[in-house]
């Protein structure tokens, strides 16, 4: 068996981790004996297996994914932000405040000119108005943001590209 393993922090995965990886990002709620059969286990060592998954870190959790105009959340925007200050404790302070806006539902450091890219999912303009102008802006130790509002979805995120078998 092949182990595939890229840095210190990745964990060492063969052939059968990957399978079942990939099973349970297309279907995390499939049973342990439904999973076990379709990558060819037992239920108790495919068990043992998804349990060491989760323990390293690898299966960081389980969730649903939401249809956001269905739960009345119609505007989708990507803002780049460059912070008035770059010292530790103005990173800080932005972290933090990122870490309390639901709206935000994934914030990436960057290289280059801006800082961080954010990707905001609120109602409406008037929602994300009130966003970027009370908060982001209004105390975040924000200099300048720029935003590209989703037209439409063509490939929504739904599972990372795993290491071929």
């Amino acid at each position: 068996m092949q182990n595939i393993a890229m840095n210190a922090d990745t964990v060492s995965l063969d052939r059968t981790d990957i399978a079942i990886l990939a099973q349970l990002q297309r279907d995390g709620r499939v049973t342990n004996a439904d999973l076990a059969e379709r990558v060819n286990l037992s239920a108790s060592a495919c068990l043992r297996r998804t349990q060491r998954l989760e323990q390293n870190g690898v299966i960081g959790g389980y969730g649903a994914w939401l249809d956001p105009a269905r739960v009345g959340l119609g505007l989708q925007a990507f803002v780049r932000v460059q912070l008035a200050q770059h010292d530790a404790a103005a990173i800080a302070r932005f972290g933090q405040a990122v870490q309390s806006w639901d709206e935000v539902v994934a914030c990436h450091a960057l290289t280059g000119e801006m800082d961080y890219l954010l990707h905001i999912v609120v109602e409406d303009l008037d929602h994300f108005s009130r966003l970027l102008l009370d908060r982001l802006l209004g105390d975040a130790g924000v200099a300048d943001v720029n935003s590209s509002f989703v037209l439409r979805t063509v490939k929504p995120a739904r599972g990372l590209p795993l290491p071929k078998k």
